[in-house]
């Protein structure tokens, strides 16, 4: 009987640094859960590494929990990257089929994704994905799988996602300093999609809103790809910063406030409520109210769903995507956050948990660890050779039609 494969993501979030490791056995789809390590993000600053040495210290820390946990060896990991270093970008490649009797092959789908990469970008950044979006066969528009049509010219639409290159450099370094390697590094946004959407939804069109700690990702997918994806440089730590002003308390005070009397619905609370932070902090010893508190975390949420809901109209889907929005990050635990969202995008809302999991799954089960479940998930599917978003290295012949396959419908 053939050894469970065993699968590793490592999420290097600003708040908190997470590793899973996972199991799979053969023809099963269900991934089994049998370490999760978590250990704070010092030294990491929206996204991006500001400390080596205490990068290095914490990723070795959650590395360590997992490996104690589950009792395997951790040397191969599939990592997440998000941050306000991300960019992505529109792309179109053309090519001439060349082929016998015109007929399209994997070389030529290769050879027009490798077209769509001519595209001009600031030197300080580099291209962690090149997602296509559908092909052209001559006349023939909206081709989801073009192998073995019939044509003189395949004509790719492309959506690019790219990083800051010393970012993805310091990242590399800080896990060499810690012992492992990096398999692939998978934008954080379409690791969230692995985990919380299905093909359904992709294929009626939907909104993906992480919300983390510094930034907002958004990921827009119509007829099962994605057509649009963006980085919003507003998250959950703006509203410890603002509840900080706004309470005249310290940082420390301002988060704790945040997640055990944090709600984004102000008319919920009575105005006579209030909250003693000397019951949860040294450093602070007045009174504040809970209903003022509740204002100010409604207003920094509800500027964060503005800004989904501009990026919506920016690409003119602004109300019209049928399976709505879902949510997935730490930060939308916040009580009255579906309503708010759904109050302000116009759309019907929903919160994003792990799906296809086994084994310890009340350690994951949480919208905080969707981009950790689908680094695995990512792993399992798609796995390190034959990458299902990775056309910018060799040949991936196997991984390109994996990923186009996976768009046709049942």
């Amino acid at each position: 009987m053939a050894q469970p494969k065993t699968i590793v993501g490592l999420d290097v979030g600003s708040s908190k640094i997470r590793v899973l490791v996972g199991t799979v056995e053969d023809k099963k789809s269900n991934i089994n859960v049998i370490g999760v390590g978590i250990s704070p993000s010092n030294g990491i600053r929206r996204g991006m590494i500001t400390d080596i040495d205490e990068a290095v210290s914490n990723i070795t820390a959650a590395l360590d929990d997992a490996e104690r946990m589950s009792g395997e060896p951790i040397h191969r990991v599939f990592v997440g990257v998000s941050g306000t270093h991300v960019e992505t970008y529109d792309s179109r490649g053309v090519i001439a089929i060349s082929g016998q009797n015109s007929e399209i092959t994997e070389d030529d789908v290769d050879r027009v994704l490798e077209a769509a990469q001519a595209v001009s970008l600031p030197s300080n950044q580099e291209i962690l994905r090149v997602i296509p979006k559908n092909f052209s066969v001559d006349s023939q528009r909206n081709v989801k799988y073009p192998v073995g049509m019939t044509g003189i010219r395949l004509e790719v639409e492309a959506h690019i996602i790219t990083g800051q290159v010393s970012a993805i450099k310091n990242l590399d370094k800080c896990l060499y300093q810690t012992g492992v390697d990096p398999q692939e590094f998978i934008p954080s946004i379409l690791a969230c999609a692995e985990s919380v959407l299905d093909r359904r939804q992709k294929e009626l069109g939907v909104i993906l809103v992480e919300v983390g700690s510094s930034c907002t990702n958004i990921a827009v997918y119509e007829e099962g790809s994605v057509v649009y994806s963006s980085v919003i440089p507003v998250g959950g730590e703006h509203v410890t910063n603002d509840l900080a002003i706004g309470l005249k308390c310290s940082i420390e005070t301002a988060e704790k406030v945040k997640i055990e009397y944090g709600t984004c619905l102000p008319d919920d609370v009575s105005d006579r409520e209030e909250i003693d932070l000397s019951q949860i902090s040294k450093s602070d010893n007045h009174s504040v109210s809970k209903k003022h508190t509740a204002k100010i975390i409604e207003a920094r949420y509800h500027e964060i769903f503005m800004l989904v809901k501009d990026e919506l109209t920016h690409i003119g889907r602004a109300g019209m995507l049928p399976a709505g929005a879902v949510l997935c990050g730490s930060a939308v635990k916040m009580p009255g956050t579906i309503d708010l969202a759904r109050d302000t995008v116009n759309l019907p809302v929903q919160m994003g948990f792990p799906k296809e999991f086994e084994g310890i799954v009340d350690r994951i089960d949480d919208p905080g660890f969707a981009s950790l479940t689908g680094l695995v998930q990512f792993g399992h599917r798609h796995g390190a050779s034959g990458s299902m978003f990775d056309f910018k290295v060799g040949k991936n012949f196997d991984g390109i039609m994996k990923f186009i396959k996976n768009l046709l419908p049942n």
